[in-house]
């Protein structure tokens, strides 16, 4: 994820992230139109998680 790459401090980072999950979605829906929120998984993810 992009908080995952960039933000590597607690104190200081580059991605805002929210504190709950409807606090996430009210941010999303302030910024972005449901058409360009997309679900993707990369190929990697399948010797990551099972």
């Amino acid at each position: 994820t992009i908080r995952g790459d960039l933000g590597l401090d607690i104190g200081r980072n580059v991605i805002h992230g929210a504190d709950s999950p409807e606090s996430a979605r009210r941010e999303l829906d302030l910024y972005f139109r449901p058409e360009e929120i997309i679900d993707y998984r990369k190929e990697v993810d399948n010797w990551l998680y099972e």
